[in-house]
C-alpha cells in the first residue's frame, strides 16, 4: 500500500509539490509565531529576575523597565543621590545598585554604574554574571562589555573605547577625549546585558560635569575675577574700621564656642559621628559605590523579605522629595504583555488562517484529483481492492504530504531562526535560538497532522461511495 502511495504521488508530483509547499510554509509560520511569542517571554522574565524593584523618577512603569534593564529608550528626568541614600536606607531594602544611562557606543547603550551591579545582578532564574575574560572596573576609566558587544566589534581586555551622547544609532557628541579602556568581558547570558557597556559611575559622571564658571579663569578666586579681588581688598584697606570689627567678632566666636565645652569635644563629636555613619551602614549591610554623582537615572534594589515590596511602594509614592515610582519587574512585564496582547492574537490568527488555507489546499488537490483517478479506482477494486482499502490509500497520501510539509516547514523555521536570531540579539537583546521542539510545539505539530488527516476523509468518503460499475462506464 505505501509504495503504491509514493508512486501515486509521484505521478502527481507537480501538484503534490505546492501542497507540501502550502503545509510547509504554515507550519513554519504557526512554530515561528509561537516560538518568537514564547522565547520573548522568557528572555524578558530572565532578564529580570533577580530584581525586586526598580526605583526611578515618576513616569512608566513599562518604560522604566525597558530603558533600565533591556536599555531601550530612557528612563526622562533623573533622581538626586540624596533620594539614592534615601532608600538605600530603608529597613526593607537589601542591596542597591545605582544606574546612570544616556550614552551608547556604536549603537550599544552604556550604562554607568558601581561594581556592585556585577555582584547583584541575577538572571535565567538566579543565575549571576560571569567573566569570560578579565574583570569589572579597576578605575574610573574602565569599562566592562557584553558577551554580544565583543563578539560583534572584536573586543576583548585592553581594547580603548570612545563612548557617545544619545541612544541607539543617535550621537549627538562623542567624548573623543575621555576614553575607556576595556578591563573585563562578561560571559554570554542570553539577555540584554549581553548587548551592554558598562562604565564606572565616576567615569560616567565626569564626561556629562558641566564646568563650573569660575574654573574658565586660572586667575579667577573665590571673590571672582582678580580685578574684583583686588578692589575687594582696596575697600577693606581702605576702612581702618573693619579690620577692630573684624577681630571683635572673632573674639565673640571664640568666647561662645568655648564656654562650657571640654577640650577636644569637638573632634570627639565629630567621630562619634562617623562611628555612628558606619554602624548605621553595617546595619543595612550598605556597599561602597565609589563616586557619588549629583544625580543618577535609576536604582536597582533588593528586599530583605519579598513580602514588604508593597510597604517600600508606597513609601516612595509619598516621598515628597522627589516624585519617584517603585516598579515591581514582573508587573510591568504583565503589563507589556497586556500591551502586546494584541499583536500575539493576531499573529496567532493569522498563523492558524494560514494553516487552515494549507490544509484546504491539499483537500481541494486530493478532491481535484478524484475524477482523473476513477478509472484508477474501479482497476484496484476489480483485482480485489476493497472500499476500506481505497479509502486508506486516499488517507495515506494525505498523511505523507503532512509528514513532507511538517519536515520542511521545521527545516525552513530553523533556516530562519539563524538567520533572524543575531538580529534580534544585537537590537532588542533576545535570542530565539536553535533546538528540539518544546512540548507546546510538539503538540501544535499535532494539530496540524491530525487536522489534515481529518480534512483528507473528505475526498476519501467520496471515493470509498464509488462503486465499481460508476468507474467501468463510459461517460458521453
Amino acid at each position: 500500500m505505501l509504495d503504491l502511495c509514493l508512486k501515486s504521488l509521484l505521478n502527481r508530483r507537480f501538484v503534490a509539490s505546492l501542497t507540501v509547499v502550502g503545509i510547509a510554509l504554515s507550519v513554519a509560520l504557526i512554530l515561528g509565531v509561537e516560538r518568537l511569542r514564547t522565547e520573548a517571554r522568557a528572555s524578558f522574565a530572565n532578564s529580570a529576575s533577580g530584581i525586586d524593584l526598580i526605583v526611578a523618577a515618576r513616569g512608566n512603569d513599562v518604560q522604566i523597565l525597558m530603558a533600565t534593564v533591556f536599555g531601550v529608550g530612557s528612563t526622562g528626568t533623573g533622581i538626586s543621590w540624596d533620594s539614592f541614600e534615601m532608600v538605600e536606607d530603608l529597613p526593607q531594602i537589601a542591596w542597591t545598585v545605582p544606574l546612570m544611562m544616556g550614552d551608547n557606543h556604536r549603537g550599544y547603550p552604556v550604562i554607568g554604574t558601581s561594581e556592585s551591579y556585577f555582584d547583584r545582578f541575577r538572571h535565567s532564574g538566579g543565575e549571576p554574571l560571569a567573566f569570560r575574560s578579565g574583570g569589572a572596573f579597576t578605575g574610573p576609566d574602565s569599562a566592562v562589555v557584553g558577551a554580544e558587544v565583543a563578539q560583534t566589534l572584536g573586543y576583548g581586555p585592553g581594547t580603548v573605547i570612545v563612548n557617545a551622547h544619545g541612544s541607539g544609532e543617535v550621537a549627538f557628541d562623542v567624548h573623543d577625549e575621555a576614553p575607556f579602556t576595556i578591563s573585563g568581558v562578561l560571559a554570554p547570558s542570553r539577555t540584554a546585558v549581553d548587548r551592554m557597556v558598562f562604565v564606572s559611575l565616576e567615569g560616567f559622571d565626569a564626561l556629562h560635569e558641566a564646568r563650573a564658571p569660575e574654573a574658565a579663569d586660572p586667575f579667577a578666586t573665590a571673590s571672582g575675577t582678580p580685578e574684583q579681588a583686588g578692589h575687594a581688598d582696596h575697600d577693606a584697606q581702605s576702612d581702618p574700621a573693619h579690620d577692630d570689627d573684624e577681630h571683635e567678632h572673632e573674639h565673640e566666636d571664640e568666647e561662645h564656642g568655648h564656654e562650657g565645652e571640654d577640650p577636644g569635644h569637638a573632634d570627639n563629636a565629630h567621630t562619634d559621628g562617623h562611628e555612628k555613619d558606619a554602624e548605621h551602614a553595617d546595619e543595612h549591610g550598605h556597599e561602597d559605590h565609589g563616586h557619588e554623582p549629583g544625580t543618577i537615572n535609576a536604582i536597582f534594589a533588593g528586599l530583605t523579605d519579598k513580602a514588604g515590596v508593597l510597604s517600600v511602594q508606597r513609601h516612595l509614592a509619598d516621598h515628597r522629595g522627589e516624585a519617584l515610582s517603585a516598579v515591581m519587574p514582573n508587573v510591568a512585564l504583565l503589563q507589556l504583555w497586556s500591551l502586546t496582547g494584541t499583536a500575539e492574537t493576531a499573529l496567532r490568527l493569522m498563523a492558524g488562517a494560514v494553516a487552515l488555507a494549507g490544509m484546504i489546499g491539499m483537500v481541494v488537490m486530493l478532491s481535484a484529483a478524484l475524477e482523473a483517478r476513477r478509472r484508477e479506482f474501479a482497476i484496484l477494486r476489480s483485482v480485489g481492492a476493497t472500499p476500506g482499502n481505497i479509502f486508506l490509500l486516499i488517507v495515506l497520501e494525505a498523511a505523507l504530504l503532512l509528514i513532507t510539509g511538517i519536515v520542511l516547514g521545521y527545516l525552513a523555521l530553523t533556516g530562519i531562526t539563524l538567520l533572524v536570531d543575531p538580529v534580534l540579539a544585537a537590537n532588542f537583546g533576545m535570542r530565539i535560538g536553535v533546538g528540539l521542539p518544546s512540548f507546546r510545539e510538539v503538540l501544535l505539530i499535532a494539530i496540524v497532522f491530525c487536522s489534515g488527516v481529518l480534512a483528507s476523509a473528505v475526498p476519501a468518503l467520496r471515493v470509498y461511495r464509488m462503486t465499481l460499475a460508476d468507474g467501468l462506464s463510459m461517460r458521453l
